[in-house]
């Protein structure tokens, strides 16, 4: 019983998404993540401690 409640709710669930996909305008989330990590690996290089030539 638990195999058919687990796929039932992946197929609803899969349906859905794609419901949503094809009628609304969805937010292409993988873009968003890269802009996220570009934006926060600026910062980090821009305010960065800057290495102490003792420490080489």
């Amino acid at each position: 019983m638990g195999i058919i409640k687990s796929t039932f709710s992946f197929m609803v669930g899969t349906a859905f998404g794609v419901y949503l996909a094809q009628n609304y305008n969805v937010p292409n989330v993988q873009k968003l993540i890269n802009t996220g990590l570009l934006i926060g690996k600026h910062i980090e290089e821009n305010y960065r401690k800057p290495k102490n030539r003792d420490d080489e």
